[in-house]
């Protein structure tokens, strides 16, 4: 037995305002009644309608859908809890305001143009983009697609790239590893190490290592070492730097995510922490820095609350606000 949907004239007959009010309310115009607003919603919400989208689609050229365009380093997109929760944080905002989050993944050379292809397509109203290399060529296509499109870091362009203003979220990476080795410096420590992230995504593991530059300008470079924002990598990072140094007695770690690997080689080496070696990370992931051993002193900073911006920023397109740093603070724990 086939049911009737109901359908916009049934929602206009039972509310007692005409058809174009009913429209009017569900494609969110703002020329209606407050009062008028609050019956028709009750209403659609009595007789379970739903809008007809193709329709809604037509009248408003929107399709209420945002892409959300990541390409994950070796595919860890969700085995890291940062994304995890950047990704809530955009997927909540979208939901606020009715919209449906696409995830498009480039993960291979040929994922550019299918890529690319969809969001040319009429698909979706705009895109939210993160973890991109400074070789994606993304950040010119959104420009030449003239598609709203916020990005999650400041954007790192490649050698010859035009320069475009495009809005991003980010949080200041710079300020918060200055906090960090500050706190490493005040606790009496002197031969302090610094692992840092990948140059070839967003501007974070730049402006890290320069934070950490900016309180050590001389230090030397046996006690810098690159890593890939993994937990091996943080591992094998450490382990090289104590091959090296084994006499440092601090390190700051650019990533919780790291930190907890570090934290390991230097259980493995048999090095205390923090009374042998004091240690801060950056994120403040607390499902990583409250379960570490020693729990993690590292820098905090609101990731959920950086994809909510990043999807809100979307919906204020137009307006001249193009880009929003996030406050950091440091976080004490055990471990410093």
């Amino acid at each position: 037995m086939n049911v009737r949907r109901p359908t916009l004239e049934d929602v206009a007959r039972r509310s007692g305002v005409s058809r174009s009010t009913v429209s009017r309310v569900v494609n969110g115009e703002a020329r209606v009644s407050a009062e008028a607003v609050e019956r028709v919603r009750e209403v659609i919400a009595e007789l379970g309608y739903v809008p007809n989208q193709a329709a809604r689609q037509l009248v408003t050229h929107r399709t209420g859908a945002v892409a959300v365009v990541a390409a994950p380093p070796e595919g860890r997109l969700f085995l890291d809890p940062f994304f995890d929760l950047l990704l809530r944080g955009v997927r909540r905002e979208l939901a606020e305001h009715g919209t449906q989050a696409v995830l498009l993944f480039v993960e291979e050379p040929d994922d550019h143009a299918r890529v690319a292809d969809y969001l040319g397509g009429g698909h979706v109203d705009g895109a939210v983009l993160f973890s991109l290399r400074p070789e994606e060529p993304l950040h010119e296509m959104t420009d030449r697609l003239d598609l709203p499109a916020v990005f999650g870091g400041r954007p790192l362009p490649h050698a010859g790239a035009a320069r475009h203003d495009h809005a991003y979220v980010d949080g200041d990476n710079r300020g918060g590893a200055r906090l960090a080795v500050q706190h490493l410096v005040s606790l009496g420590r002197r031969r302090i190490a610094t692992v840092t992230g990948p140059y070839d995504q967003e501007n974070s593991a730049a402006d890290r290592l320069a934070g950490y530059r900016d309180v050590l300008p001389d230090t030397p470079p046996d006690l810098v070492e690159r890593a890939d924002y993994s937990r091996q990598g943080g591992a094998d990072a450490m382990a090289a730097l104590l091959h090296r140094r084994p006499d440092l007695d601090a390190v700051f770690v650019a990533s919780d995510f790291m930190a907890s690997g570090a934290l390991q080689t230097l259980r493995e080496h048999g090095r205390r922490v923090p009374e042998d070696v004091a240690v801060v990370g950056f994120d403040d992931l607390t499902s990583i820095a409250e379960t570490t051993d020693p729990p993690l002193t590292t820098v905090h900073q609101d990731v959920e609350e950086m994809g909510r911006l990043m999807a809100r920023l979307l919906f204020e397109h137009g307006t001249g606000r193009t880009s929003v740093i996030v406050p950091t603070r440091l976080v004490r724990r055990r471990s410093a």
